[in-house]
């Protein structure tokens, strides 16, 4: 299947420069094993949040996780958490990277950062990566496994694993809800005339969650990692920054609300066009119900859920957006998601008002 190898990596971005001497200087003094080479330093290009790099030193490779340059907003990007989680969950779900070590020495980067394990593979994001044969037979397999993964990741015995002290369930939806109505306001620029009467639907339209599971909360394809071999064969499941103990159904919504499909029009997508609209791949009412049938969940109340997933995708985008607009970041990416979060809020009203 593989037609030649497959490149990752592009050269780090201007502006996301990291001290190659300082990090190699850091990685030499915790890590025994690593080569007498040079270090190369490499930046994957996905994702919109943290910044994550691949480190070489001749065969020796990892991968370092640091914040984005520029203020961030309080408790986001918490590096610490996210290397610890990953301690955790690793020795429950191998396909969790492991972390080598975490640092919050402010002379090395500038930042908390942490290294952890290169696995491996390849990413499916907005284009098929050149080589793989993405026919409709491994685009369903390649669907079935992204369910397979979720309904596994939901079933670990988090008490039984002790991750107890990595969330609190009770009470979750609505912390979770008031808290991104919250970060919406902080992150406001303009105004979106459905977002009152969302956030009033939702406030009063709480469900009560079913038993806590650990959730990955952003799970998605891009966030998984797959076999260059066989690319329906997952490989890791990457991006634990949002990880906690909390409502199963919240994680499905939004690995639902990134999941685009052909005949969506443009104002409806997620905004981060996927690979899932090619032919094959299940819808994203197959997807609900091929995890409702292989987990065993009542998924009635997706309606509140996918509401509820869609604003967060939309705030997510608004954050990031408002960052760009007071010039905190100069990514030229970031400039559209003043028009796709008002798309995200749209699509979030329509479903409260309308259903799924």
């Amino acid at each position: 299947m593989m037609q030649k190898a497959l490149k990752d990596t592009i050269p780090v971005r201007p502006g996301e420069e990291l001290n190659s001497e300082a990090v190699e200087r850091f990685l030499r003094s915790q890590i025994e094993e690593i080569p007498k080479e040079e270090l190369v330093i490499e930046q994957f290009p996905s994702g919109h949040s943290n910044l994550t790099y691949l480190l070489r030193c001749g065969d020796w490779e990892a991968v370092l996780r640091r914040p984005p340059f520029g203020p961030v907003a309080p408790k986001a990007h918490d590096m610490e958490r996210e290397s610890r989680i990953l301690s955790l969950i690793h020795r429950v779900f191998p396909l969790a990277p492991k972390p080598y070590v975490f640092s919050d020495d402010l002379s090395i980067l500038g930042a908390p950062f942490y290294v952890m394990e290169r696995k491996k593979g390849i990413v499916l994001d907005r284009k098929w990566p050149e080589g793989i044969d993405h026919s409709p037979e491994l685009c369903r397999r390649i669907s079935e496994s992204a369910v397979d993964t979720l309904v596994a990741l939901h079933a670990i015995d988090w008490k039984e694993a002790g991750l107890e002290s990595i969330g609190r369930p009770e009470g979750f939806m609505e912390r979770q809800v008031r808290g991104w109505i919250g970060r919406y306001e902080r992150a406001k620029t303009d105004e979106i005339p459905v977002v009152e009467e969302t956030v009033n639907w939702m406030l009063n339209s709480l469900p009560e969650s079913p038993p806590a599971t650990l959730i990955h909360n952003d799970f998605k394809l891009n966030n998984m990692v797959f076999s260059a071999n066989d690319p329906a064969q997952v490989t890791a499941v990457l991006d634990w920054e949002m990880t906690t103990i909390g409502d199963p159904l919240s994680d499905l919504a939004i690995t639902i609300s990134y999941w685009d499909e052909a005949d969506d029009a443009e104002n409806l997508r997620s905004g981060f066009t996927s690979v899932t609209s090619a032919p094959g791949f299940i819808s994203r009412r197959e997807f609900l119900e091929m995890y409702a049938a292989k987990s065993g969940r009542d998924t009635q109340e997706i309606d509140f859920y996918l509401t509820y997933a869609y604003f967060k995708v939309a705030v997510i985008c608004q954050q990031i957006y408002f960052r760009w607009k007071k010039g905190q970041t100069q990514d030229p990416r970031f400039e559209r998601l003043g028009k796709v979060t008002e798309n995200l809020m749209n699509l979030a009203h329509r479903i409260a008002m309308d259903g799924f």
